[in-house]
C-alpha cells in the first residue's frame, strides 16, 4: 500500500519538477541573451560592426547614457547616432575590452533587466592609445520586438581609485 502511495506522489510531482526544469532553462537562455546584448554594446567596435550595436540599443528618445564626463551625456537615439562619425573614423581603432563581475537581474515581469559590471574599454585614436580601466558600468534593458535592447547606461570611475588608472580620452 505504501508503495502505491509513493508511486502516486511521484507521478504527481514529476510534472512539477519537469516544469521547474523548463523554467530554469528558459531563465538561463534569457540571461544569456541579455549578456550577449550587453557585451555586443561594447564589443561591436572591434570590427566596427555598426549593425550589431544598432541591434542592441533602443532607437527612441528613451535611450540615455551617462559617460564619465558631463559633456558626453547622450539623450535619445538621434543624439547617439552622431557618435558614429567618431567611431567609424579610420583614426579610431578599438583594441580590446574586458567585462568583469557582470551581475544581471531580470524583473519578475520578464521584460526588463538591469546589470552592473567592471569594464576595461581600450582603443587608439590616430595611433595614440586610450583606455577606460576599471570603469563602473550599469544599465537597463527592455525586451522589445523579441530582442533585448539597452535603454540606459551609466559609466563612471570610483573617486578613490589610484590616479594612475582611468580614462585617457582621445
Amino acid at each position: 500500500m505504501a508503495r502505491k502511495w509513493l508511486v502516486a506522489i511521484a507521478a504527481l510531482c514529476a510534472p512539477v519538477a519537469a516544469a521547474k526544469a523548463l523554467d530554469a532553462a528558459a531563465a538561463e537562455r534569457e540571461r544569456a541573451a541579455v549578456e550577449t546584448a550587453i557585451r555586443a554594446s561594447i564589443g561591436w567596435a572591434l570590427a566596427k560592426d555598426r549593425a550589431l550595436l544598432e541591434s542592441v540599443l533602443a532607437h527612441d528618445d528613451h535611450l540615455f547614457i551617462f559617460h564619465p564626463d558631463a559633456k558626453s551625456t547622450v539623450v535619445g537615439w538621434d543624439a547617439f547616432v552622431k557618435l558614429f562619425d567618431f567611431w567609424m573614423d579610420a583614426r579610431f581603432k578599438a583594441t580590446r575590452f574586458d567585462v568583469r563581475d557582470l551581475r544581471i537581474t531580470r524583473a519578475h515581469s520578464g521584460d526588463v533587466a538591469w546589470f552592473s559590471a567592471i569594464l576595461d574599454d581600450c582603443g587608439e585614436w590616430d595611433g595614440k592609445p586610450s583606455c577606460w580601466l576599471d570603469t563602473r558600468w550599469t544599465g537597463v534593458l527592455e525586451r522589445r520586438d523579441g530582442g533585448w535592447r539597452i535603454v540606459q547606461m551609466h559609466f563612471s570611475f570610483a573617486a578613490d581609485r589610484p590616479a594612475a588608472q582611468g580614462a585617457k580620452e582621445p
